[in-house]
């Protein structure tokens, strides 16, 4: 593991407890667990009736699940989980998502959250990053059969008596679900067994969970999120939203990106409210089940906002409980959440995985002007600056220039020195690769992405990945990978190839990139091309292609809607 900073990352810590004892925060509502599993526990012996969660047939009052997490964390252990281990889990929201998550931790381990559009290519670089001795995973998400892909990579997996060379870390496959080779165990028939009381405050500064996110570089990106700032970034999180322990939270996003385990889920648990989990979205859905449990908070993405605005506008609406939430977008994106959805109190926000999800939250009573065009101002312990990209100068407030965050980070990439070299600067900020504005009133106003990063319904895709993967097409001869603008999804990735013989058709790319990466990392538009534009070195020129990129998506959506 690589760490920057860590000096600078325990006295951060530090100088957050100085801040509450000095009164800035009132101890009162601050947790003071030091770690995520403790969290839960302090819950449930405060509020052991209150409701904790919800999730289709699954309803579980703070008791309830911590009686679920020590089932877990007895089931992880007589699997050889301890302390140090890694426990990759690769599921949707299902119910027991947060009861393996959290046992593991509660064992001293780290949980590496795989997202469930990957395909063989892409787990293959997980496993052998994560270094995972036990994977937990379901065997199919709707279309996706993950078990499927897994035996690709792992054919031993039908001997029951298996090692792989592959990921010699690997000891155990456990199934959610009914398809199991005969190498692998399936979680509902396991027995837990008493799980060792371990005292977790050493953990504080420790990873909890790495989530794996897409960047300049052609592999994911390891991210790893410790304990207390998990903590301490939802409780603030949830403090601009206005939530309280009556509170009653929606969530329809996957819980293995940051916008759910470092986020939502943080939030919600740290005011001790229930968490309303949808395992997939659906805008019909979505807006019966918020307003039969009498949701109070949503956290919503663009791509959310349009379906339902478009679908069931009436029925959010009508749902008099629904007040408060968080939201990403442009400020017709925002302001079409809360004036059409009718959701007052919605909260803008701005931040990254390596933020722990958001830095920045608008206050829930900001008008809505300041709602609409700024993500409000850093959350307490978090200070970012804009700085000029060329020279590294501070900006003064007002001008526009690089967004660095400093305060609540992740302590560094995972065995990636090269990629920690670029994300920090030399006095210790993280560079976001973001362009934006530190308003006069401390407030930060995002403006757009200064890297090639592309953003489609949320998810980050890099440039770079994709063009890997296609790199090792026999018929593919060069490709270029970037985003282009899209009225619902913020951007779609396209992709210009150069043809190896005239064989190969924009569908073959499309279809061989369904068929072997996750599904959000494949082109939505393909152009075969004669060539890529190039310098006089050689040196590929992508600016040039951002116009034909557009076009491309502009004349495929006239095609789709007539």
């Amino acid at each position: 593991m690589t760490v920057l900073n860590r000096a600078e990352y325990v006295t951060n810590i530090r100088n957050c407890f100085r801040d509450y004892e000095s009164g800035d925060v009132a101890m009162a509502v601050v947790p003071r667990a030091l770690a995520v599993p403790d969290l839960l526990r302090d819950n449930a012996a405060a509020v052991p009736g209150r409701e904790a969660l919800v999730l289709g047939e699954t309803r579980l009052t703070y008791a309830q699940l911590q009686r679920r997490v020590d089932d877990a964390a007895g089931v992880l252990a007589g699997l050889g989980v301890g302390e140090g281990d890694v426990v990759a889990l690769l599921a949707p929201n299902v119910a027991e998502w947060i009861p393996v998550a959290f046992g593991a931790l509660a064992l001293g381990a780290r949980v590496d959250a795989f997202n469930t559009w990957v395909k063989a290519y892409d787990i293959d670089y997980l496993l052998r990053s994560s270094g995972a001795s036990v994977l937990v995973l379901t065997d199919r998400v709707r279309g996706n059969d993950l078990i499927g892909e897994l035996r690709t990579l792992l054919p031993e997996l039908e001997d029951e008596n298996w090692l792989s060379k592959a990921f010699p870390a690997l000891r155990r496959v456990v199934v959610l679900g009914e398809d199991v080779p005969a190498g692998a165990v399936v979680w509902r028939d396991l027995e837990s067994g008493e799980p060792p009381a371990l005292d977790l405050t050493e953990r504080a500064t420790e990873p909890a969970f790495v989530l794996y996110t897409s960047g300049s570089t052609k592999n994911p990106k390891a991210v790893p999120l410790c304990h207390r700032d998990l903590i301490l970034n939802g409780f603030h999180i949830g403090e601009r939203m206005g939530l309280t322990a009556e509170d009653r939270v929606w969530f329809g996003s996957p819980l293995f990106w940051s916008f759910g385990c470092a986020n939502a889920l943080m939030a919600t648990l740290t005011h001790r409210a229930t968490f309303v989990l949808q395992e997939q979205f659906e805008p019909i859905a979505a807006a019966e089940l918020m307003a039969a449990e009498r949701v109070t908070a949503a956290y919503l993405l663009p791509a959310m906002v349009d379906a339902l605005a478009t679908g069931a506008a009436q029925r959010v609406r009508g749902i008099p409980s629904l007040r408060t939430g968080l939201t990403i977008g442009r400020p017709d994106e925002v302001e079409r959440a809360i004036t059409d959805l009718g959701i007052t109190e919605l909260c803008n926000v701005y931040g990254s995985t390596e933020t722990y999800g958001n830095c920045c939250v608008t206050d829930h009573r900001l008008p809505l002007a300041t709602r609409l065009t700024t993500q409000g101002e850093p959350l307490t312990g978090v200070r970012v600056r804009a700085a000029d990209q060329e020279t590294g100068a501070v900006l003064p407030a007002g001008e526009p220039g690089e967004l660095q965050v400093r305060g609540r980070l992740m302590p560094g990439y995972l065995d990636d020195d090269e990629a920690n070299a670029g994300a920090f600067t030399a006095d210790g900020w993280f560079r976001t690769g973001d362009r934006g504005v530190v308003n006069p009133d401390g407030t930060v106003s995002f403006i757009g992405r200064i890297t090639d990063m592309i953003k489609t319904s949320g998810i980050n895709v890099s440039p770079a990945e994709v063009e890997s993967f296609l790199s090792g097409h026999p018929d593919i001869a060069e490709s270029v990978v970037l985003g282009a603008p899209h009225p619902s999804r913020d951007e779609v990735v396209v992709a210009f190839v150069v043809a190896r013989g005239e064989r190969l058709t924009a569908a073959d790319v499309v279809a061989h990139c369904k068929k072997h990466i996750a599904g959000y990392k494949v082109p939505w538009a393909v152009a075969i091309v004669p060539e890529l534009p190039k310098t006089g070195t050689g040196k590929l020129v992508r600016r040039t292609l951002r116009a034909e990129a557009e076009k491309l998506v502009q004349d495929k959506l006239k095609a789709d809607v007539a």
